[in-house]
């Protein structure tokens, strides 16, 4: 660069925020802008809408509470997952190249997406299951039981035994509610505890294990000792007691799971943070006289994301399946078909009727381990000392 009498400029005169320092990607624009009609919407819905009105009145959809944490989970998934993948597809490439040498991972990715698309959308087009005594019981497709154990059976009757209906694939439980909706219901529950509650957990891990590595200090020994003080925390107790005074909500227990489960995950960020701020990006950054704030966001946080990534994914499951273990237990949120209190209505019918705990248990053994094997996938993936290793 040159200045106008024709000399070189010379690093310390140029003036870095006039050549761009503070562009603003597009990316964070987009994402920006959508925080911004998200929020709109948001205040129209709480402000503007009667409580006993539906929030989309040409739908009939009453936006709760965890919809609208959903909805801002995955707009956060898409410009910062998705949008990323789809921009840098050399990187991307690589990464799948990595990925698919385990095939149990890529089976249970294509698993996971239709758990995903069937328990977001297919929710939309099918109706809560109702009670209908009438079906009390009914088998599976292809399977039958005696005839004088349902209340009345809804398929054909053949040597004395009901035969399974394709009006209910998966049969009903003993209060007649199909469990094929209540399966695709569950979907949705998990999808929403394990993605909402994550996705807040690695916000707040982030923040704090880069913020510790990179302050250091008592900044550093505040958040850490804080961080003990948070792992050793009795969480269950606490939402015992919170269930005690406001009763069991998935909101609740999504807020519990992602406020309080954060603290490994930021011990792990913070060690990998300490070493990328000895690197020489970092000290060059710090040295052009980058704020605080820019060289966390710009150079540590991209630069921790495997890590973040694969905790992120492990924790997927072990959040399911804690909700599950809740709901079965009669703690979670009565006014929603979780998974495990489908599996609890049908314990005490195991002799008669297997298929009301067995169907759910099935999907939520499935999930589980398809998130573990993606979890693993990508940990070995998105690692770079697992190359040497090729």
């Amino acid at each position: 660069m040159a200045t106008e009498s024709g000399d070189p400029e010379r690093f310390e005169d140029v003036d870095w925020d006039e050549l761009g320092g503070l562009a603003v990607p597009r990316r964070t624009l987009a994402f920006v802008a959508s925080l911004v009609a998200y929020a709109l919407l948001l205040g129209y819905d709480y402000l503007l809408v009667a409580e006993d009105q539906p929030t989309i009145p040409v739908a009939g959809w009453n936006v709760t509470a965890v919809d609208w944490l959903f909805l801002l989970t995955l707009l956060a998934i898409v410009f910062y997952g998705v949008v990323p993948l789809v921009v840098n597809r050399r990187l991307t490439v690589h990464y799948w190249h990595q990925f698919r040498k385990n095939r149990a991972a890529v089976v249970s990715l294509v698993y996971l997406l239709v758990i995903f698309v069937v328990g977001t959308v297919g929710t939309a087009f099918i109706e809560p299951p109702q009670l209908d005594t009438l079906a009390a019981y009914q088998p599976p497709v292809y399977s039958s039981v005696p005839a004088d154990v349902p209340v009345s059976c809804a398929g054909e009757v053949v040597d004395g035994r009901c035969q399974g209906t394709w009006a209910h694939p998966f049969g009903t439980t003993g209060q007649g509610k199909d469990i094929l909706k209540m399966v695709v219901f569950g979907m949705e529950v998990s999808m929403q505890v394990g993605l909402i509650a994550t996705f807040i957990t690695i916000v707040l891990a982030t923040a704090v294990g880069t913020t510790a590595a990179y302050l250091g200090g008592y900044v550093d020994e505040v958040l850490m000792r804080y961080v003990d003080i948070q792992l050793t925390f009795p969480t269950f107790f606490l939402y015992l007691l919170l269930v005690y005074l406001f009763g069991g909500s998935l909101f609740l227990l999504i807020l519990i799971f992602g406020l309080t489960g954060w603290g490994a995950i930021a011990r792990l960020v913070r060690s990998e943070a300490l070493q990328r701020s000895e690197e020489e990006f970092v000290r060059a950054a710090k040295g052009a006289g980058a704020s605080t704030p820019y060289v966390i966001w710009r150079h540590l946080v991209p630069n921790v994301s495997n890590t973040v990534i694969t905790a992120a994914t492990l924790l997927i499951p072990s959040l399911i399946l804690a909700e599950a273990a809740l709901s079965f237990l009669g703690l979670g949120d009565p006014t929603v078909p979780s998974w495990g209190r489908v599996i609890a209505d049908g314990r005490g019918d195991l002799s008669s009727a297997w298929w009301i705990s067995t169907i759910p248990g099935f999907f939520l053994f499935f999930t589980i381990l398809a998130f573990n094997f993606l979890g693993d996938a990508l940990r070995d993936a998105l690692d770079p000392r697992q190359e040497g290793g090729e």
